[in-house]
């Protein structure tokens, strides 16, 4: 196993990159100074919902106590702040995945609403019988289903590309199952379940050259590496505010313009629109042609204000300090009797799963919690994946910027403390 992770091995570049004062980003985040049944919270679930810190949750308290008013619709002055907030949020957002335009940054309630969008809009417009889509064993449910239920409707078909045992994407499977009758393929940019980082710009690049666009499930990678939409090329990217240390109900949808400007809208309603009529609707330019209703301005907001965090501590600091804690937990983990990590792919991001002979994730989780560590225990949504790999449920720690080696000598002596109790 050792060798699988072999690229985990800090280099001297990473070594001289810039670093976190971890105590002062833990006082960012206030909950991180409870206690969980009398013991010290270590929190490892992050890969569910990361902890907001300070900075995001004034913005949103702000929003309400402040200037709380719709937007976009409103010549008053409060509803010219909210309206300002959002859309200085919306710029904040483009800037953190570069894209070309605001106009390519909608806001929706997440990743699973954003994957919706493209499917109900541009799947219903462009997916017809006998067409196929592409997905990996490794996706979440959320770009699993929607694709499965327009193929039900369509009558077309949804095709899956391997992984190995180590849980890496099979590139030269993936190359050779695009057919002429191909028409998308959707990808995570890195799995919440084996924390695989998957080359999304190369599966693009291989993508387009057969005409084929790309949207890729990056709730998993906006918090822990910088994404440049530019540079992937993907047409699609989708995130939550909640994976990336914002709120919970907002995300975003990246489209590429051209994209964007032929698909129809999904949801009617208000602010998408420029005039209606019992005859004739003309939709709102972009990005407002997708945000029917009374947006999550709070939310948008907060999500903003959460990219502003992630880019004021930095992706190389981020990435130093998140690989630094998956080494020590790897390190550690491996040297526990009956444990064994799933998924050891050389790219990986900060998490770990794994499997204890002879005890079920659901028993780890209960003991690890009186123990004060909150971990991920289940399928993940990730039910195909488990099947492939022959197993039911794993248990999952997910680690982010602020957390120390203390978090996982606290796991670690947890895990012994739950063997211990069933041998």
């Amino acid at each position: 196993m050792a060798d699988s992770f072999a690229t985990l091995k800090a280099s001297a570049a990473e070594m001289a990159a810039g670093s976190i004062d971890i105590e002062r980003c833990r006082d960012d985040f206030p909950v991180l100074n409870r206690q969980v049944h009398g013991k010290p919270l270590a929190f490892l679930d992050n890969a569910a919902s990361s902890q907001m810190p300070e900075q995001v949750m004034r913005a949103h308290t702000e929003y309400h106590s402040r200037y709380h008013a719709n937007v976009h619709r409103g010549v008053h002055l409060l509803s010219q702040e909210a309206t300002e907030a959002m859309e200085g949020s919306r710029e904040t957002l483009r800037e953190l995945v570069n894209a070309r335009s605001t106009k390519e940054i909608i806001f929706t309630s997440g990743a699973t609403d954003a994957i919706n969008l493209v499917m109900q809009s541009w799947g219903r417009a462009n997916i017809r019988e006998g067409d196929e889509i592409l997905i990996s064993t490794m996706e979440h449910h959320s770009n699993i289903v929607p694709w499965r239920m327009l193929c039900d409707e369509k009558g077309a078909e949804l095709k899956v590309i391997p992984v190995s045992d180590d849980g890496v994407l099979d590139m030269e499977a993936y190359a050779s199952m695009i057919t002429d009758r191909t028409r998308l393929v959707g990808i995570v940019h890195v799995s919440n379940t084996l924390g695989t980082i998957n080359p999304v710009a190369e599966i693009t690049r291989i993508a387009h050259e057969r005409g084929v666009p790309v949207l890729v499930d990056g709730a998993q990678a906006v918090s822990h590496m910088k994404v440049d939409v530019q540079k992937i090329d993907c047409d699609f990217y989708v995130t939550s505010g909640h994976k990336m240390y914002g709120p919970t109900g907002i995300g975003i949808l990246y489209g590429k313009q051209e994209h964007l400007e032929k698909m129809p809208p999904w949801r009617g309603g208000g602010d998408m629109i420029l005039s209606v009529s019992f005859e004739e609707v003309l939709y709102n330019d972009l990005p407002y042609k997708f945000e029917a209703g009374t947006p999550n301005i709070s939310g948008a907001i907060g999500m903003g204000k959460a990219a502003e965090y992630i880019m004021s501590v930095g992706y190389e600091a981020i990435h130093k300090k998140e690989q630094e804690l998956l080494r020590y937990a790897v390190e550690q983990l491996q040297s526990i009797d009956g444990l064994r990590i799933i998924g050891t792919a050389p790219e990986k991001s900060s998490v770990v799963s794994f499997v204890i002979d002879g005890i079920h994730p659901h028993d780890i989780g209960t003991i690890l919690d009186l123990e004060g560590v909150a971990v991920r225990t289940g399928h993940h949504c990730t039910q195909p994946l488990m099947e492939r790999l022959g197993i039911v449920a794993t248990t999952r720690a997910s680690m982010a910027m602020y957390n120390r080696k203390e978090d996982i000598d606290q796991l670690v002596a947890a895990l012994h403390k739950t063997i211990e109790m069933f041998r």
